[in-house]
Formats: structure tokens, sequence, C-alpha cells
């Protein structure tokens, strides 16, 4: 009887610079993921909506998008795997989302681990905080509408929460819905 197939999994803790208390997510992800397939797993996990540009850099690298108009030195995304950036444990990638608000990530190869292709990957296993809105500024932005969200004497609350929702909640982590929007990529 044939054994089945091990491959790699890397658990990576994401971690959103500049936000305190710390919004953070724990995943479970193949090695051999493309950045580009990372890049929508971390827009998923985070809660962004995939609106604004990104790249990676490591090791003295830039990896991305290719755009006509922007000729660097940024690699393609979609042509470098996860396990030829991050080679080891505690090795760390840094993730930039919407350039014009500077939402940067950290990108923590935690553990490599071994299992078998039934393993359901990608899979977020723990998490804290909601990821702040799109275009809100940046974390000063974030800061900012968080005091006037809190405050009912603030004179942008009513006009920011009418933005934001009632429903948004700093301190919510969702891992039911970002697991399911997960699976729903893995099937594509």
């Amino acid at each position: 009887m044939p054994t089945p197939a091990v491959f790699l999994i890397y658990q990576l803790k994401v971690t959103l610079t500049g936000v305190k208390p710390q919004v953070w997510r724990r995943l479970l992800v193949p090695s051999t993921l493309s950045l580009e397939k990372l890049h929508q797993i971390l827009q998923v996990a985070l809660g962004w909506t995939d609106s604004h540009l990104h790249e990676f850099a490591a090791h003295g690298l830039t990896y991305g998008m290719p755009h006509s108009e922007y000729e660097n030195a940024t690699r393609d995304e979609a042509d470098v795997l996860l396990s030829e950036v991050l080679v080891k444990e505690k090795e760390s990638l840094i993730y930039e989302y919407d350039f014009g608000d500077g939402w940067e990530h950290i990108v923590l190869l935690e553990k490599v681990l071994s299992t078998t292709p039934d393993m359901n990957v990608p899979i977020c296993i723990a998490g804290a905080r909601a990821c702040p809105p799109e275009d809100c500024g940046g974390p000063g932005g974030y800061e900012e509408l968080l005091a006037a969200i809190r405050d009912p004497a603030h004179q942008e609350h009513a006009t920011l929460l009418e933005w934001i929702g009632d429903d948004f909640d700093p301190d919510h982590f969702d891992q039911t819905r970002i697991n399911d929007e997960l699976a729903r990529i893995n099937e594509r």
C-alpha cells in the first residue's frame, strides 16, 4: 500500500503593525503557495477588501504584481513560492497593503509542520481583533476613528458611525467567517 505524500505546512503569525492593541492572525498554509495566493489568503484572514495595491518584502527584495507603469526590481509574486522566501522558522517577511494608508504586516514563520494531503489548509487557527476599515487613514487615522466612535461627544462621532456602520466592533474576531471564506478560496 502506498504511503500518502507528505508536504510541509507553514504556521504563520501575521501581525498588523502600528495598531494597539494588536490585530493578528495565526494561519496554517502550504509552503508551496505562491506569494500571489498568499496575498489572497491574507486579504481574507485580515478582512481587507483587495481594493488597493500591495507588495511583499524580504531579504532586500520586493515581490508584487507586475505593472507596466512601475518598472522596477519587483519580482512577480505569481512566480515566487512562499518556501523560497521563508525557508526556516523565525524568518519573516513584510506585507504592505494600501500604499496610501500604509498598512504593514509582519508575516512570521513560527513553525514548519508535516502533514498529509487530507489536511484542510489554508486555515486560521487563532487571532485577535477586527481589521481596521479600508480607507480610514492608516494606523493614525484608525486611532482617531476609534477615539471618535467611542466618544459620543466627539464632533465626528455620528458621521463616522454612519460611515463605518453601527455593527463595527474593533475587538471582534470572527474565526468562523474567516475559515468559511478560506475554504472557498481552497475550492477554486
